[in-house]
């Protein structure tokens, strides 16, 4: 049984993911911890709490842990409200109350603890910048032995990024360039690394056909929180939204949906291109996904959503 720590950045995509975690079948989550990034991190750790209380379907020991990294870089705030609302949504405040508790250390030392006190090693999905994780190894490198694989959504090596603002060149991913010196540090590690960049999803876009399939299936209650979830995302006309996060996390459990190729790289980590990925022959060598198999993920993810009735 594949045992799992779950790290992530408290945006919608992030909390599917840990959806899909608190209800995929033969895997024990070991815990979960959240960065603020992508989303404010409170109302993060409290939609993870609500969650768990109503999702945990396998009944997994869980604390959530607050992450007080801080960023180099910090994403839009417009960005990051949408954790907010995801924690207001009426299916987790049913019960009027939260029974899982608040981790009592900080991210990256609970990372440490439930690391050092597995049974085996373990396998990491971070789905947000590595910080959590570079700072776990300073503090206790010995975990490095501990992590049987590390499955990142970051970087890209395709030259194209996400990241517009004016002391950037627009060629990196926003997980890397949230903290381009965490990745530097987690790629100088012996971590087997499997990257989902922004290069790797292009089968998988957000669209409405798509929403209105979850919708299709609001009876199964975790299909009903995503259709509501994801309904709080509103594309920039011209631009397209991938499921990154949620397929780095399908893969960790279905390593049959995804192609991939092995690359070597290494991260900038000054100037306006930090963050940005460059293949070299002398860098990392990573796992980098290079395509998805649509139609077996969204088979996969309905089975684990529809384990709910």
């Amino acid at each position: 049984m594949k045992e799992i720590y779950f790290n992530h950045d408290g945006n919608i995509d992030d909390l599917v993911s840990y959806l899909l975690l608190l209800q995929a079948p033969d895997i024990k989550l070991l815990g979960v911890g959240a960065i603020d990034a992508d989303g404010y991190v409170d109302p993060a750790v409290e939609a993870c709490r609500k969650m768990t209380d109503r999702f945990n379907l396998r009944g997994d020991e869980l604390t959530v842990a607050k992450s007080n990294s801080r960023a180099v870089n910090q994403f839009p705030n417009e960005w990051r409200t949408a954790a907010y609302s995801f924690n207001s949504l009426p299916i987790l405040n049913e019960s009027g109350k939260i029974e899982t508790k608040q981790a009592k250390l900080p991210a990256h030392l609970d990372m440490v603890d439930k690391l050092k006190n597995a049974d085996k090693p373990i396998t990491l999905i971070m789905t947000g910048p590595l910080t959590d994780l570079a700072r776990a190894l300073d503090a206790d490198p010995s975990i490095e032995q501990r992590i049987a694989k590390l499955y990142w959504m970051g970087g890209s090596l395709d030259g194209h990024g996400n990241v517009v603002m004016v002391n950037a060149d627009g060629t990196q991913e926003w997980n890397s360039f949230w903290d381009p010196y965490a990745v530097k540090r987690v790629l100088k590690s012996n971590i087997d690394i499997q990257m989902v960049g922004l290069e790797s999803t292009e089968e998988l876009p957000l669209n409405d056909k798509l929403k209105m399939h979850w919708a299709s299936l609001r009876r199964y209650p975790a299909m009903d929180l995503i259709g509501q979830g994801y309904s709080l995302i509103v594309s920039t006309p011209g631009s397209q939204l991938y499921l990154w996060d949620v397929l780095t996390t399908m893969s960790a459990l279905y390593p049959e949906i995804v192609t991939t190729k092995q690359v070597k790289a290494r991260v900038i980590t000054d100037g306006v291109s930090a963050g940005r990925f460059e293949r070299d022959e002398n860098g990392r060598e990573i796992t980098l996904v290079t395509k998805a198999n649509h139609d077996l993920f969204f088979k996969k993810m309905d089975t684990i959503l529809e384990r709910t009735k």
